[in-house]
C-alpha cells in the first residue's frame, strides 16, 4: 500500500515538473515583469487541476477500499449490500467536491 502511494506521488511530481518545463521552453526572456493578472491566471489553472486531480485520486482509493470491504461483507451476509452502497457514494462525493472547488477557483 505504501509503495502504491509513493508511486502516485512520484508520478504527480514528474507530471508537474514536465508541465513547468514545457511552459519554460516556449517563453522568451522578458526584460519587464509580467502583469499580476497574467501570473495569477496561470496559477489558477494549476490550482484547479490539482484540486480535481488529487480529489479524484483520493476518491478512487476510497472507493477501492470500500468496495473490497463491502464485497467481503456481502460474501458472508447478502443482506449487507444495501448498507454498503451509501458509503461508496460518499467516497465518490470527494471527486465532486474537488470539481466544485476547481470551478470556484476558475470562476472567482
Amino acid at each position: 500500500m505504501r509503495c502504491k502511494r509513493m508511486v502516485c506521488v512520484l508520478a504527480l511530481c514528474i507530471l508537474a515538473g514536465a508541465v513547468f518545463a514545457q511552459g519554460a521552453e516556449g517563453q522568451e526572456v522578458q526584460t519587464e515583469t509580467p502583469a499580476p493578472a497574467e501570473t495569477t491566471s496561470i496559477w489558477r489553472y494549476f490550482a484547479a487541476a490539482l484540486a480535481v486531480g488529487i480529489s479524484c485520486i483520493a476518491g478512487g482509493i476510497a472507493v477501492g477500499q470500500i468496495g473490497s470491504a463491502a464485497m467481503g461483507a456481502m460474501s458472508e451476509n447478502a443482506e449487507l449490500s444495501g448498507k454498503a452502497l451509501p458509503y461508496a457514494g460518499l467516497a465518490e462525493g470527494i471527486c465532486l467536491w474537488g470539481f466544485l472547488v476547481a470551478l470556484l477557483i476558475l470562476i472567482l
